[in-house]
């Protein structure tokens, strides 16, 4: 095997050990020489590809933003309907999450350790995400246009309080981010947003989570 390849998967099984200690152990608790032996590589291995834990906690940090941003990508190449577009994101971000434990340690770390990854900064970045797909696309069905498709910001709201709102219950119970669930949720928000009052305020008017 070529040296740089088993340096890259070295590097690959470094950040997912650390994230699996992680979840289990949190951040403060997981020590260096923990996260080497669960990937089965050297102490010396370790600090070849990181200076420090801050160092592999930002590896993750990465990892995951670009786990993520696959996903995001794909919501923005879907050529379905925006709720239906955001239904597909939402079972597709929450089966990655449960399957991929890098994206689920990412998600939790605190946003003070790992800038990019809080509640609030997602909030922000999906509801830019969903507003600039229902200003170009609308947010009508394919049946045509709904009246929500002249108010694109409350809609985008709207749906970024369910996905951030699942993302919330389903740290507690994972039935919620069961595929099942999503979609017949989803099937109650056709006439929804229309009925969100305007005083709501956007995603950056919220105070940040604590």
């Amino acid at each position: 095997m070529p040296t740089q390849h088993r340096a890259i998967q070295s590097r690959q099984a470094l950040i997912r050990s650390a994230a699996e200690t992680f979840l289990e152990k949190g951040v403060p608790a997981a020590g260096m020489v923990e996260i080497s032996r669960r990937a089965r590589l050297s102490k010396g291995a370790l600090y070849f590809h990181f200076t420090s834990k801050d160092d592999l906690t930002l590896a993750v940090r990465d990892a995951a933003l670009e786990a993520l941003q696959e996903l995001e990508d794909a919501f923005t190449r879907s050529t379905q309907p925006l709720t239906t577009a955001v239904r597909d994101f939402t079972t597709a971000l929450f089966g990655r999450v449960e399957s991929d434990a890098v994206l689920r340690a990412g998600l939790r770390l605190r946003p003070e350790t790992a800038p990019g990854l809080g509640i609030y900064a997602l909030e922000q970045r999906w509801y830019a995400l969903f507003l600039d797909k229902a200003v170009t696309c609308g947010t009508g069905g394919p049946a045509g246009p709904h009246a929500t498709d002249t108010e694109p910001r409350r809609t985008a709201q709207l749906l970024t309080s369910i996905v951030v709102g699942l993302l919330h219950l389903g740290g507690e119970d994972g039935t919620w981010w069961d595929r099942e669930a999503i979609v017949d949720l989803w099937a109650l928000l056709p006439a929804a947003p229309g009925r969100i009052p305007a005083a709501v305020p956007a995603p950056a008017q919220l105070p940040a989570a604590g």
